[in-house]
C-alpha cells in the first residue's frame, strides 16, 4: 500500500515539475505594475520615447545597430513579459549568431529585406528570405542570425519578445571576447591557437 500510494505521489509531484517548467518565462507580479516605490506615477512613467530617434532618420547608421526597449531601458516593462527592439541593418551588415535564453523573437520586416535563419537543437538550419512586411519567428533559447544580403539597400526589423529581458548571447563574441583560453578554443574548434588568436584580433578594442 505505502509503495503504491509513494509512486502515485512521485508522479503528481513530477508531473507538477513538468508544469512548471513549461510554464517558466518573467516571474509573476502581485500588482498591476511594479513602480518605483515613494514616486508620483502618471502617463510618463509608462512611456518610453527612446525610438523617436528613428522618426525622419535619413541616414542608416554605418553598421548594424540595435536599438531595445526592454526592462534595462523602460522600467515600466518591469513584471509585463514584454520587450522590443528595432534593428537597424546598413546595406550587407548581418546581426551576429545569437540566442535569447529567456525569450522567443517575433521578428517583422518594417524596410527592405533579410536572409535569416535559425539552429534547433538537431543541428538543422532553417532560413528564409524575408520581404517588407514579413513576420519570422525564433524559438526561445536557439542559435539564430539576420542578414542584409543586398550590399546598396539598407533594411529595417523590429522585434518583439515574451520577457521583459530577453537577453542576448552573441556567439562571435562570447568565443572570441572574453578569457575562454586559447587551446581550449583551439580544440573546440579543431584548429590552432594561432588560429585562435588572430579571430580574437577582430574583438579587440
Amino acid at each position: 500500500m505505502f509503495t503504491s500510494t509513494f509512486k502515485v505521489l512521485s508522479l503528481i509531484i513530477a508531473a507538477f515539475a513538468i508544469v512548471q517548467i513549461t510554464r517558466a518565462g518573467d516571474p509573476d507580479i502581485l500588482t498591476d505594475f511594479v513602480a518605483p516605490i515613494g514616486l508620483p506615477i502618471d502617463g510618463n512613467f509608462f512611456t518610453y520615447t527612446g525610438f523617436r530617434v528613428l522618426v525622419g532618420q535619413n541616414t542608416p547608421p554605418p553598421e548594424f545597430k540595435v536599438l531595445k526597449a526592454s526592462m534595462i531601458e523602460f522600467s515600466a516593462l518591469f513584471g509585463q513579459s514584454v520587450s522590443y527592439a528595432v534593428l537597424q541593418f546598413s546595406a550587407g551588415s548581418i546581426n551576429p549568431p545569437h540566442t535569447h535564453p529567456r525569450s522567443a523573437e517575433l521578428l517583422f520586416v518594417a524596410q527592405g529585406a533579410l536572409q535569416v535563419g535559425f539552429v534547433d537543437t538537431t543541428n538543422k538550419l532553417f532560413t528564409q528570405n524575408l520581404q517588407t512586411g514579413d513576420l519570422f519567428i525564433f524559438p526561445k533559447g536557439l542559435v539564430h542570425f539576420q542578414h542584409n544580403a543586398n550590399p546598396k539597400i539598407p533594411a529595417l526589423a523590429i522585434s518583439a519578445f515574451g520577457s521583459a529581458n530577453a537577453g542576448t548571447v552573441s556567439l562571435p563574441n562570447t568565443m572570441f571576447n572574453t578569457s575562454i583560453d586559447d587551446s581550449v578554443l583551439a580544440l573546440a574548434f579543431k584548429t590552432n591557437v594561432a588560429t585562435i588568436e588572430t579571430l580574437k584580433k577582430g574583438f579587440a578594442p
